[in-house]
């Protein structure tokens, strides 16, 4: 049984994949199934064979999601510079279990390690700045169709202005007050969040783009220090990108986020705000994971203190 991570997480283990799968794709019963040793908040991922994952959402509603990649994956997927999941099969609910699930190609790479905010980083990561900036600025560009534009389905909270976003962080913030050793600076991030909130275009609607939602290490693949993959496009959206800009402050030293910040192209105001989103994205990780992920928690706090650290230099 997959670790519960939410109030209504439905029960997956792996006898219950494999018995959907062999009723879906009785080709694949030789193949051996097992769980990935770190699973998604959203989805238990069991590895199937040597070259497919199965992807089953872990709360009710999740087939919003899966239907969502299986739509337009096909649409965005030729348009980027790096691999991203490539859908082999969707399979209905069966055998008690009341989500649509997802079967995708296994991808080979590494999660890359989260960047140290110090001082003395390690080596910088020029390579893998210039591949984020081109996998960003890529979804950024392309096309959106009529039909992704009135779909409901692609509008989501992280592609709205900025500002929609004080009254929750404000909250996140007193929150995390309450977290035993979580050990960053509330004041000093409550300060910057303010500041932000004073950005211009903070409340400001851009023109709608595509954009991931939740690029973040967990969400990458690298090999030999350059961006292979980049997965999980169930925060797949239209709106302001500007939310894509996050995984400068998670993945990059101050060095190569000085790279990506030069290639990805947006102005002063964007960058910062991109920072903000950062910063959002890392409160709101800590009350609802500390006990449950801490390595998300980890990687998060980690964010927050480049964020601080960024906004001091």
């Amino acid at each position: 049984m997959t670790h519960a991570l939410h109030d209504d997480e439905l029960p997956i283990d792996v006898p219950l994949v494999r018995a959907l799968l062999d009723r879906a794709l009785p080709e694949t019963a030789s193949l051996p199934l097992r769980p990935l040793p770190s699973t998604g908040s959203s989805n238990a991922l069991f590895r199937l064979g040597d070259d497919l994952l199965a992807r089953l959402p872990r709360q009710p509603g999740g087939s919003t999601t899966i239907d969502k990649e299986a739509r337009w994956l096909p649409h965005v997927a030729p348009r980027l510079p790096v691999a991203v999941p490539d859908v082999v099969y969707v399979g209905e609910p069966d055998l008690g279990y009341p989500e649509r699930w997802m079967v995708v190609r296994w991808l080979d790479g590494d999660v890359p390690s989260v960047a140290d905010p110090g001082p003395d980083a390690g080596t910088a990561r020029d390579e893998l700045a210039v591949d984020l900036a081109d996998a960003v600025n890529a979804l950024r560009d392309i096309d959106v169709p009529e039909d992704a534009s009135a779909d409901p389905g692609l509008r989501g909270y992280r592609g709205e202005p900025l500002a929609t976003q004080d009254e929750r962080t404000r909250r996140d913030i007193e929150a995390c007050r309450t977290i035993a050793g979580l050990g960053l600076d509330l004041d000093a991030v409550l300060r910057l969040w303010e500041d932000a909130m004073a950005l211009p275009g903070v409340d400001e609607v851009a023109r709608a783009r595509w954009y991931h939602g939740d690029l973040l290490a967990e969400n990458l693949l690298v090999r030999d220090g350059r961006l292979a993959a980049v997965l999980d496009f169930g925060g797949l959206a239209v709106g302001d990108p500007t939310i894509d800009l996050i995984a400068a402050w998670e993945v990059l030293d101050a060095g190569s986020r000085e790279v990506f910040r030069e290639a990805v192209t947006v102005d002063e105001a964007s960058w910062l705000r991109g920072r903000a989103w950062a910063l959002t994205v890392a409160l709101m990780t800590f009350p609802y994971y500390w006990s449950t992920m801490p390595d998300r928690c980890s990687s998060r706090l980690a964010m927050a203190r480049a964020v601080l650290a960024d906004a001091a230099g």
